[in-house]
């Protein structure tokens, strides 16, 4: 028997998601008890038996899917001093049958934390992106092909902050990505250490 696709798993309970708008009940600042009932409960994330707050789906070496909640900050690993606080939630995909875009972590937004949360992420402020125009002129001036291995960016939206990002191979090719939902107080953090990779 064939196993669903990693795409049949995020875009068939899409119609739960639109029947049920208010389905996300566990974001970032929520207590870790409760993002442990919720993920528990999630007709996408459906964790197997001992997965708590990491949700792993592998349908075949080349296609992975992840969702993790954490204690911590995105970015470089810091000290929480709130342990029982969701701070930060992320999905990664890799994809190396039908590739990576941007689209597709969007779509995985939708699925898995409903309309609001993906409305917010769709009105959010662009605060930063990369690669910024003036490497990629860089590039050009000095002659060189625009590959850059990662291209990402932050946004903050009214009730989260978020941070996409997709990594290409030496040929450009994208096949992994994330994206990061996560409490506002954190952006100017991970804004510096993305800035300052």
């Amino acid at each position: 028997m064939i196993k669903k696709s990693l795409l049949q798993v995020l875009i068939l309970p899409l119609a739960f998601v639109i029947s049920n708008p208010g389905a996300a009940k566990a974001l970032p600042g929520q207590s870790m008890e409760d993002v442990e009932i919720w993920i528990q409960a999630h007709p996408t994330l459906s964790p197997r038996s001992g997965e708590r707050f990491l949700v792993t789906k592998t349908d075949t070496a080349a296609q992975r899917f992840s969702f993790q909640a954490m204690v911590s900050a995105p970015g470089r690993l810091t000290f929480s001093h709130n342990r029982n606080r969701s701070r930060t939630e992320r999905i990664s995909m890799y994809d190396a049958i039908n590739g990576m875009s941007l689209d597709k972590l969007k779509e995985s937004l939708r699925v898995i934390y409903g309309l609001d949360v993906y409305q917010d992420y769709k009105n959010a402020r662009v605060i930063y992106e990369y690669p910024n125009q003036s490497a990629i002129n860089a590039a050009r001036f000095a002659k060189t092909p625009v590959r850059e291995a990662l291209t990402g960016e932050l946004r903050v939206g009214s009730r989260y902050a978020y941070w996409v990002e997709v990594a290409q191979d030496k040929n450009g090719k994208a096949f992994t990505g994330q994206m990061t939902v996560f409490l506002k107080s954190d952006l100017d953090k991970l804004e510096e250490e993305l800035r300052n990779r």
